[in-house]
């Protein structure tokens, strides 16, 4: 019960430190927006991953891992990202007045709300939880009930914890960003989170 909870802390930051789209998402809302937005696009991350880690908890795997589940998440998560990808993208090429903020993250409510959708819809969000809790439980010793509570409710705190550090990173250095480096990285963003969206796609067409 002392080891659950800190290995708990620990997979929240491990799997929330791995390189993806929601990570992008963050960097650049980040670099356009405040603090506060990419603390509340963080928030939403954490918020789903500890839904997913308790599906895992709940022995659920099995319907998360099911062809049509499969199927209609990876359906919903490609439209999401290519949403997303493109609309970065838009921004990339268009003349920016400053200060303007994109729909879904003008407020840290809407990115907050944005953040929950794309990360719930995203594959690859339930495959490591479904796998990386199993493997934290087997490396704390979780055996009961209550451990694989408290293992649960650290995950929360650890990928917010990550999320905090690179929102807070991002936003330090803002003030030494210039506009065609922040055009340089909505179009980078806007590549790779269409390039996410496109073979989320593919996976779930041929699924």
């Amino acid at each position: 019960m002392i080891v659950a909870p800190a290995a708990g802390v620990g997979l929240g930051f491990t799997v929330g430190a791995q390189p993806g789209p929601m990570s992008l998402f963050l960097v650049r809302s980040t670099l356009y927006g405040s603090l506060r937005t990419g603390l509340a696009i963080g928030a939403g991350i954490a918020v789903i991953d500890v839904l997913y880690a308790g599906v895992a908890a709940a022995g659920l795997v099995p319907i998360l891992g099911s062809t049509a589940v499969r199927v209609a998440l990876g359906s919903v998560g490609s439209a999401v990202l290519l949403a997303l990808g493109l609309r970065t993208l838009w921004s990339a090429f268009r003349v920016r007045a400053g200060g303007e903020g994109e729909d879904e993250v003008r407020t840290p409510r809407r990115a907050f709300v944005t953040s929950l959708g794309a990360t719930a819809t995203n594959p690859l969000t339930i495959a490591l939880w479904t796998g990386g809790f199993a493997a934290a439980g087997a490396a704390a010793h979780v055996h009961s009930r209550p451990a694989a509570v408290a293992l649960l409710f650290g995950i929360g705190p650890g990928s917010l914890a990550w999320f905090t550090i690179l929102s807070s990173a991002v936003s330090f250095g803002r003030r030494w960003v210039r506009p065609p480096v922040l055009r340089g990285v909505d179009a980078c963003a806007g590549l790779a989170l269409t390039g996410f969206g496109a073979a989320l796609g593919y996976r779930a067409i041929t699924d």
